[in-house]
């Protein structure tokens, strides 16, 4: 990649993170009239405050990705392909707006985000595989599994005010990076970089204590995309990476849900189990909790490049991924055992 592209690139995240800073101002008066979340048992906020950011997130995505496609064609490989996952991710954006403000029931829900991860896996090149002893066909029927639950991961997880910035942020800066030492193709990296700024754009707004939640219409579209960017990441070679880069949300989230089944309780239902929801209830303030989270994300973007700069080595890979989640392993055991004492 050209350092003109890369400049090209940084310019473009710049930009997605003035306009989605942008709409959120303009849009604030409309969801505070229309799209508060009120505080129940299950909360971590006290009084209501507006959701939604998500709608500049994701409007963000589309103007700067579509604007980047036409008018500097250089930086998008597949933009057909690249326009359907946009307008899947809008799709499930949609759905999110809608249970924002009328929850839908699970069933439905679920139907629409398999939709909108099989139209995605559809324009997958058809040279992508990820486990190539796996029969093509099995491994897309794994990709849709783990692509329907990145995406509810991204909406579970997103509970207290910048943890979804804490996650998000460094991912998708570390995809981006990536993506310049030509592990994502162009297009991939377009979206990596938007993404990254159009979330930074939405953090201010959402700084504890938070003026403006992301709403599901925010954080299903993203876990879509993420998910996207973590299986081409795979298929590119890279599947340490991609396994290191998620892996404190779908270790809290997969726990959590493992525990919640154990004990029979409704999995659908909204709860305060995951583990950093048991450290803010148990006296760790928003700042601790979600700093922590970010330098773990950290740890784990260092030992993803050093799965992509290292030689491909079985050995070293299960190290460094066994390292990653030893890592995980220390934060999600420091947050269950934090009581109202500490």
């Amino acid at each position: 990649m050209t350092r003109s592209e890369a400049w090209m690139f940084g310019l473009l995240a710049l930009l997605a993170a003035v306009m989605c800073a942008g709409l959120i101002v303009v849009l604030q008066p409309l969801l505070a009239r229309y799209a508060l979340a009120r505080p129940n048992a299950r909360s971590s906020h006290k009084v209501p405050t507006p959701q939604g950011g998500g709608i500049a997130v994701m409007a963000t995505m589309v103007v700067v990705v579509t604007g980047a496609a036409l008018f500097a064609p250089e930086l998008v490989s597949s933009p057909k392909a690249l326009g359907v996952i946009l307008v899947a991710a809008c799709g499930l954006a949609a759905v999110g707006v809608t249970d924002d403000i009328r929850p839908l029931e699970a069933m439905p829900r679920l139907i629409l985000q398999a939709v909108a991860v099989a139209v995605v896996i559809a324009v997958l090149p058809a040279e992508l595989r990820i486990f190539p002893a796996v029969p093509w066909w099995a491994e897309r029927a794994l990709l849709l599994v783990g692509g329907v639950w990145f995406v509810n991961l991204v909406n579970f997880m997103d509970g207290i005010d910048w943890m979804t910035v804490a996650e998000i942020a460094p991912i998708s800066a570390a995809l981006s990076a990536f993506g310049l030492l030509g592990a994502l193709p162009p297009g991939a990296t377009l979206v990596s970089f938007v993404l990254c700024g159009a979330v930074l754009g939405f953090a201010p707004f959402n700084r504890p204590v938070a003026r403006l939640f992301l709403g599901d219409v925010g954080s299903l579209p993203i876990g879509l995309l993420v998910a996207w960017l973590l299986a081409v990441l795979a298929g590119g070679g890279h599947l340490t990476a991609a396994l290191l880069l998620p892996l404190y949300y779908v270790a809290d989230g997969t726990i959590t849900v493992l525990r919640r089944l154990a004990r029979g309780e409704q999995i659908t239902q909204a709860h305060r189990s995951h583990f950093y929801q048991h450290a803010i209830d148990n006296g760790l303030n928003v700042y601790q909790v979600v700093g922590s989270v970010f330098a773990l994300n950290l740890i784990l973007i260092g030992l993803s490049l050093a799965t992509l700069l290292a030689e491909q080595s079985y050995v070293l890979h299960g190290a460094l991924l066994t390292a990653g989640a030893a890592c995980v392993a220390v934060l999600l055991l420091a947050f269950a055992r934090v009581t109202k004492n500490d």
